[in-house]
């Protein structure tokens, strides 16, 4: 029986051992897609307790305590740090065979030290150990990552951002790279709302561009490409529930953006092809530089409208779709690739059922121009964990080329969770060496060493090339 978190976790096999520690252990880490707080880096930000650090934001473990009955004022509410601390030690030990019990041991062992399991019976010891590490340097915000070996990271940007602070964390000398994305989500929302009105006011401030018609909206946003490209972005992203179903040869389309201006709720069919068209035009601007564009989609938000009343959203009250995307991706993608204009690109699958679906559809425009240019990426959100991981990495096994793989990112707002790259890599060492064992590979540890490098770091490093 093995040791729980051993130096072997995750590992059933010796060839699995030797590729995880001899190639993927040492590889430095890319996060190319994380939802972390650009100012915290920018002011190397001193978290006051473990519970700052490791439960303000964090969904994942919100769910789980309101799973164990936990009461809302100690997830959200105005209970003390540490008593919230105290009923995620409660919770935790309700954890087993979630992932939340490998990440929390994880992050306790990788980042403190601490061996212990996290119970009620061990939570004010440890809340008290990680009280004297967390103010000290090498846990600052800055000191955490570099304690991981992040070389650079991605967050994740509104367009009418001015990105002051990504500009400050460029001036520090022992920080990782920290690059923008472009994230037009809320640009691409056009429905004629307040909250929608309100943001192309936001936008047409921030461009300096009055939007009055469908071309000024495209020259406010082209206007802001160019200024996250001029600050080192070359990474967009979109998080949708599916592609907008539309007609490129739509007309009317500048009209239905004068009545959306004027406060009107379009039709289904009408906002779709509005959006549709203004998505076409990004994706041709990040073509147009040289990006990689990223599509996150199939999730149902906001499910619970009691808590997204009272709490908002991105507070642990979403769900995995079961939207249909097969057609709307191939025709998206097909009206770019038919003008030659479709750049790198990512796509995120939520509903394991699509993950065939996903990995051959990238297969159809990939242009042998570019190494891996059409990426199915890798498990996200419920699907970032051992077995929505091996489903990914199987499918695209089965329909494409493991080797050209990018890899792992934490998707995360949490400075703690890196070792989720970690729980990756052992992931893949063991479904690479598990094939060797059984014969289904050739023992070429040459090979597979470098194929475990290149998808550990290599290929997000060439694919990226932010600078």
């Amino acid at each position: 029986m093995k040791t729980f978190l051993g130096d072997d976790f995750l590992l059933t096999n010796k060839v699995a051992e030797e590729l995880y520690h001899n190639h993927a252990a040492p590889m430095p880490i890319i996060d190319y897609h994380n939802h972390l707080d650009q100012k915290s880096m920018a002011t190397n930000h001193q978290f006051q307790n473990i519970t700052e650090a490791w439960l303000y934001g964090d969904h994942y473990k919100w769910r789980a305590m309101r799973a164990n009955g936990i009461d809302e004022r100690y997830i959200t509410g105005d209970a003390s740090d540490e008593e919230k601390f105290q009923k995620w030690a409660e919770t935790v030990p309700n954890t087993l065979r979630n992932p939340l019990y490998h990440w929390t041991h994880l992050e306790l062992r990788r980042y403190f030290g601490i061996d212990e399991l996290l119970s009620p019976a061990t939570a004010s010891e440890i809340y008290t150990e990680t009280a004297g590490l967390i103010k000290k340097d090498s846990h600052s915000c800055i000191g955490l990552l570099l304690q991981m070996n992040v070389e650079s990271l991605c967050t994740t940007d509104d367009p009418i951002d001015n990105l002051s602070h990504h500009q400050t964390i460029k001036e520090r000398i022992k920080a990782p790279k920290v690059y923008p994305t472009f994230r037009p989500d809320k640009a691409l929302q056009l429905d004629g709302s307040e909250d929608c009105l309100a943001y192309l006011e936001q936008l047409a401030i921030a461009s300096g561009i009055t939007i009055d018609s469908l071309d000024a909206l495209l020259d406010a946003l082209q206007q802001r490409v160019d200024y996250f490209h001029d600050n080192r972005c070359r990474v967009s992203d979109l998080g949708f529930h599916q592609i907008p179903s539309f007609d490129p040869k739509a007309t009317g389309l500048d009209q239905l953006l004068k009545s959306v201006l004027n406060g009107t709720n379009l039709e289904t069919d009408q906002k779709e092809n509005l959006q549709g068209y203004v998505l076409t035009a990004l994706c041709k601007m990040y073509h147009a530089k040289g990006w990689a564009q990223q599509f996150h989609l199939g999730a149902l938000r906001n499910n619970n409208e009691r808590a997204h009343r009272e709490i908002g959203p991105d507070t642990g009250y979403d769900s995995m779709g079961d939207y249909s995307q097969a057609v709307r991706l191939s025709k998206f993608f097909n009206n770019l690739d038919n003008t030659d204009q479709l750049a790198k690109t990512i796509i995120y699958n939520l509903n394991p059922r699509d993950n065939d679906m996903f990995a051959t559809m990238a297969g159809n425009f990939n242009d042998g121009k570019i190494i891996g240019k059409m990426q199915f990426g890798t498990g996200w959100w419920f699907l970032d964990q051992k077995q929505g991981m091996e489903d990914q990495m199987n499918a695209l096994s089965n329909m494409g080329l493991l080797s050209r793989f990018i890899g792992m990112l934490t998707d995360s707002r949490s400075f703690l969770s890196f070792p989720r790259h970690e729980y990756f890599r052992r992931i893949l060492c063991n479904l690479i060496g598990t094939d060797v064992m059984n014969g289904e590979l050739p023992h070429d540890m040459v090979q597979l060493g470098l194929m475990v490098e290149n998808i550990c770091y290599n290929n997000a490093k060439n694919y990226f090339d932010s600078e």
